[in-house]
């Protein structure tokens, strides 16, 4: 049941980077949904063999039963009949006991992928999907032809500089305000 959604993740991986969180969180949340449905068939399943088992073992004590009744009887054909059913349905309880196990084990490992995708799917939706994005984003930037500061040194000086034009938009906000001001004085 997981293995197309190993193919999914694998795929996922491969064509999403970590530089591109939102896709990669996106895919993410994506088969980690699928696997959630999954466990749930596969709990299903699990509860439908264990009903299985349930209705075969009762078969089983049938089958004894309907033996010993008919060994009360001198009725051999009948006596046959019965160890027939009963060694086919022991055979079948064998097999779904280990059909069962097989499941269960499948389930376990199955809930342990899901625990695992949700942790990265949380740290992908989380924080450090972040710096992945701001990288993203700076990326953008500098294709549309900013610089982006590469040092300490360069970001006081970018902030230095951020600072001034903003003093002299203050500045030329101001002045303009007091114009305003003196007109509204005039009328």
């Amino acid at each position: 049941m997981f293995d197309g959604l190993k193919a999914r993740l694998d795929r996922l991986f491969r064509e999403h980077t970590p530089a591109d969180p939102r896709a990669y969180a996106a895919g993410l949340r994506e088969a980690l949904l699928e696997a959630k449905s999954g466990l749930t068939a596969m709990r299903e399943g699990l509860g439908t063999t264990e009903r299985e088992l349930v209705a075969e073992r009762k078969q089983l004590a049938d089958a004894e039963r309907r033996g010993r009744l008919a060994g009360a009887v001198p009725d051999p054909e009948t006596v046959a009949v019965a160890e027939r059913y009963a060694g086919r349905h022991r055979e079948r309880i064998l097999v779904l006991e280990r059909k069962l196990v097989v499941q269960q084990d499948e389930l376990a490992l199955a809930e342990r992928e899901v625990q695992e995708m949700s942790a990265q799917y949380r740290s992908a939706a989380g924080g450090t999907a972040g710096s992945a994005s701001v990288d993203a984003a700076w990326r953008d930037l500098e294709a549309a032809g900013a610089t982006r500061p590469a040092s300490d040194e360069d970001r006081d000086v970018a902030d230095a500089d951020r600072r001034r034009r903003e003093e002299t938009v203050e500045a030329q906000l101001a002045y303009l305000k007091g114009k305003l001001g003196d007109k509204k004085r005039e009328r």
